[in-house]
């Protein structure tokens, strides 16, 4: 298979604790044709600065942007995506790490299917690297389906800017960027298809963005005016009515899930 570049989107925000091991993890791939394009949102953790030094110094495909102040991590992503040099965008935070051949699996599935956006299926972990669950994607992901609420695991997105012509940015608002970016894609190419399989690990962290859901309410309803040019009234009916119920559903189908996969394991004992 020809490999063309991918360039992987990564925001770093003093995340000095886990960045190596998300860094190699990405060098790591058995598709090797890639390039990581850090932007540094302001990190003042000397380790961090520390870290981004040495790779940058050491791996040529390691390309480090430095932020003046923090931004957040939609304008860090945005960053990346401006400098990206590849035919495919991938994602991943500083503090998540993708399986070994995820790109490969992943391309070869894009190819199959000739879909501009993909993701795959993740398993969660704690601070420690406990497993603690799986987020079974949908193995296609309509139009319909990402306006209830989203589907794609940020950290498994990869997307094609030939098949979409163009590169797309993060929306510029504060929060839910991945989801109004996502929304957008398959807003103009058509489904998304996912690798049921996990195929890479996200950290859940008590402190993170995405673990306020109450202070993310605004933002979601946000999504909805920005991306599908809903007023107000409506964007928040459809809010209270379709998205809120989606959600709870999904977790319901989440935590079965995640239930499963830890039987399995060995994790629960029946």
């Amino acid at each position: 298979m020809n490999q063309e570049l991918v360039s992987v989107i990564m925001p770093t925000f003093n995340a000095g604790r886990y960045l190596s091991a998300s860094i190699e993890s990405i060098l790591g791939q058995t598709y090797q044709n890639l390039e990581l394009l850090i932007s540094d949102d302001g990190s003042t953790d000397d380790r961090t600065l520390q870290i981004l030094r040495e790779y940058a110094d050491k791996d040529p495909r390691v390309k480090v942007d430095y932020l003046e102040g923090n931004c957040g991590p939609g304008v860090a992503r945005n960053n990346s995506i401006k400098r990206a040099q590849g035919r495919y965008i991938a994602f991943c935070d500083s503090d998540d790490r993708w399986f070994q051949e995820k790109l490969e699996k992943q391309i070869a599935l894009m190819e199959a299917k000739d879909c501009a956006l993909t993701c795959t299926s993740y398993i969660t972990c704690d601070a420690d690297d406990e497993e603690t669950g799986i987020v079974v994607a949908p193995e296609r992901i309509t139009f319909k389906m990402m306006k209830h609420d989203n589907k794609v695991g940020c950290l498994t997105a990869v997307y094609d800017t030939k098949r979409l012509g163009q590169k797309y940015l993060m929306p510029e608002i504060r929060k839910r960027q991945d989801w109004a970016l996502f929304l957008s894609i398959i807003k103009k190419s058509g489904p998304a298809y996912a690798l049921t399989e996990p195929l890479a690990f996200y950290r859940q962290r008590a402190n993170s963005i995405s673990s306020k859901k109450i202070s993310l309410i605004k933002y979601n309803i946000k999504v909805y005016e920005t991306i599908l040019g809903y007023p107000k009234w409506k964007a928040s009916l459809y809010f209270l009515f379709i998205f809120i119920p989606t959600y709870y559903l999904k977790v319901l189908k989440r935590n079965i899930d995640s239930w499963n996969y830890l039987r399995k394991k060995g994790r629960i004992k029946e």
